[in-house]
Formats: structure tokens, C-alpha cells, sequence
């Protein structure tokens, strides 16, 4: 993947450490020719959602094709749902192409799958400091049943075992800190 004219960024972190809010934060506040990578997926849109703009919405059959074809940097099925996820190649690339810094905001397995092709990416794991706080955000939202905080906690835990692997570690204590740090670590790699 031609990478000379732009940069590759990834960004995890496990769900409730707020890295959807800190990305889409940077995306408005930082300088720098960021874009936000729109993943591809097999679920159906949701009413307010549009194609291209939230997600790529494929057919299986298209999503299929496309992985036979190693189209995707990265994909996964989505157990318990049978929705498959994916960021494709020719998205990445053409916003490299145009010399923009591409973030990738995956998952822990997307973002191994992905440094495996792509070595030099900047990797940045987001964080909310302890499993503790993580769990007390869990449980804040109150939109979700207690087996599906638990599912969460376990996958949590997991991702956080990752998190040596990755160049950058943010603890989101608070958003426009972490947004802050977040724009000037990037600025480094200019």
C-alpha cells in the first residue's frame, strides 16, 4: 500500500473507554489532514445512517466475494449477530493516496491483523485507566443487560492485555485532555 503521501493511524480501545467520542473530537479539533476510515459491514442500515457516510453497506455476497478476494485489511464476523465487519483496502488507500492520515478506529484483533500488513502504522490504545472505571461506565449507561456487561468486562480485559503492544497508551480520564495529547502525539510523526 502506497503510504508516502499519508499516514496510517490505529486507534483501540475496549467499548466504554470513550475512543468513539476522542476520535470523532480529533477529527474536528486536530490540524492535521485526518480521516476517519468508514468500515464495511453486512448489517442492514439503521434509519439515519447513510451508505458511504457511516458504513459501507454491503450484501453477504458482495462481503464475501470481496474477502475471497483479499479485498479487506482486516474483517471479522461479529459472533452472536452473523453481521461481517470489514476495512477495505481501496478505502485506506485512497485516502492515503490523497495524503491524508487515515485512522482506523478497530478492534484489538482487527488492529493485529492489520500492523501484520502494515507495520509502520501509528497505533494508539485508549483507555479509561482501570477495569474498575471501565465497569462503572458499563454500568452508567444503563442501556444494556447485565450478561451483555459481563461479555463486555471479558472482551475488556483481553483488549487491555494487548495494550503493551501498541506505540501509544491514553487513559481517558477526561475527553478534550485526551483529545489534546491524542492531536499532539500525532503532530510528532510530522
Amino acid at each position: 500500500m502506497n503510504r508516502s503521501a499519508g499516514k496510517l493511524i490505529i486507534v483501540s480501545g475496549p467499548s466504554g473507554s470513550g475512543k468513539s467520542t476522542v476520535v470523532q473530537k480529533l477529527l474536528e479539533r486536530c490540524s492535521l489532514p485526518l480521516l476517519l476510515s468508514v468500515s464495511a459491514t453486512t448489517r442492514p442500515p439503521r434509519a439515519e445512517e447513510q451508505n458511504g457516510v457511516h458504513y459501507h453497506f454491503l450484501s453477504d455476497k458482495d462481503f464475501e466475494n470481496r474477502r475471497q478476494n483479499g479485498e479487506f485489511l482486516e474483517c471479522k464476523e461479529v459472533f452472536g449477530r452473523g453481521y461481517w465487519y470489514g476495512t477495505l483496502r481501496s478505502t485506506v488507500s485512497a485516502g492515503l493516496n490523497a495524503g491524508k492520515w487515515v485512522i482506523l478506529e478497530i478492534d484489538v484483533q482487527g488492529a493485529m491483523a492489520v500492523l501484520e500488513q502494515e507495520p509502520d502504522a501509528i497505533t494508539v490504545f485508549v483507555h479509561p485507566g482501570s477495569m474498575e472505571e471501565l465497569e462503572r461506565r458499563l454500568r452508567s449507561r444503563a442501556t444494556e443487560t447485565e450478561d451483555v456487561i459481563r461479555r463486555r468486562l471479558d472482551v475488556a480485559a483481553e483488549e487491555m492485555s494487548y495494550r503493551h503492544l501498541y506505540r501509544h497508551e491514553l487513559i481517558n480520564i477526561d475527553v478534550d485532555p485526551t483529545v489534546e495529547s491524542l492531536c499532539g502525539l500525532l503532530h510528532q510523526y510530522q
